[in-house]
């Protein structure tokens, strides 16, 4: 069946995730994470404890979902969307999660349908909530139904110079480390299937991109604290190829930061990016 608007509002059954300090350590390198962050990228360094990157919170969080309420669509033709994190503390570097996840809309974009959902995450070990995340699934060729388009806010960006700006190298093989963390899907590792939803060559994972992102964010103003990043919200806006050059630019607008990122060619491929830390 197509996507159901009827959905929304449906709650999924609570779902447990649990993981380890090696899980934690194969998501950083999957980011790009390396010798310079150490607290990240290993477990046994000297005088170095070992944290885990804040946007860690999209591979263990957001479970709980009923995705299959929200009907069917081809998944060579899905992108993401939007993604969003809440963190009310420090992820731990081991742990369990227990998760409840909701679908939040269906819109119908006319070329596209757009399904959004919500999941809260409690700390099974100290019952507290750990983590909220949103996200939203871009269809290609679902739209059309007739339904609400959903939300239009956009951010208007400062006319100058970002505040702060870090550029991160990935790799040819990015994508091939980065779905060892669980995203097997293989329109990030397989030419064919890529071409299938008409890219040419697979792409890199929105969500690593996010992860390249959050690493910019964190270092350039939590010092590379964990415990200080609270949250980060944006929208996907241009496919990011492995290989390619990722610029975080920020800026410190009012009592906000908002960010995006480009790639080596100056295209905007994480947009609408807004992000709060201690």
């Amino acid at each position: 069946m197509p996507l159901n608007p009827d959905s929304v509002g449906t709650r999924g059954t609570p779902v447990r995730r649990s993981w380890s300090g090696k899980d934690a350590l194969l998501y950083a390198v999957g980011i790009g994470a390396g010798t310079e962050e150490l607290q990240y990228a290993t477990e046994n360094t000297k005088d170095i404890q070992q944290q885990v990157f804040p946007t860690f919170a999209v591979i263990i969080g957001g479970g709980g979902v009923p995705m299959k309420a929200a009907g069917s669509f081809n998944p060579a033709m899905m992108v993401h969307g939007e993604q969003g994190i809440e963190l009310l503390a420090e992820i731990p570097v081991q742990g369990e999660i227990e998760s409840t996840g909701e679908i939040v809309g269906v819109y119908d974009k006319g070329s596209a349908g757009v399904i959004a959902f919500t999941s809260e995450s409690t700390d099974v070990n100290t019952g507290k909530v750990l983590m909220r995340t949103k996200s939203t699934l871009f269809c290609r060729g679902e739209g059309g139904f007739g339904g609400d388009r959903g939300p239009s806010d956009r951010i208007e960006f400062p006319d100058r110079e970002a505040d702060h700006a870090i550029t991160y190298q990935t790799r040819e093989d990015q994508a091939l480390t980065y779905r060892l963390s669980g995203d097997r899907n293989p329109l990030h590792s397989d030419p064919s299937f890529a071409a299938m939803g008409g890219f040419e060559k697979p792409i890199l994972h929105g969500l690593c991109t996010y992860g390249f992102t959050g690493r910019g964010l964190l270092h350039a103003l939590c010092a590379g604290d964990a415990g200080r990043f609270r949250s980060m919200n944006a929208r996907f806006s241009k496919p990011v190829y492995p290989g390619d050059a990722l610029t975080v630019s920020m800026w410190l607008d009012a009592d906000r930061v908002i960010f995006r990122t480009s790639n080596q060619n100056g295209d905007i491929v994480i947009d609408q990016g807004t992000f709060t830390y201690e």
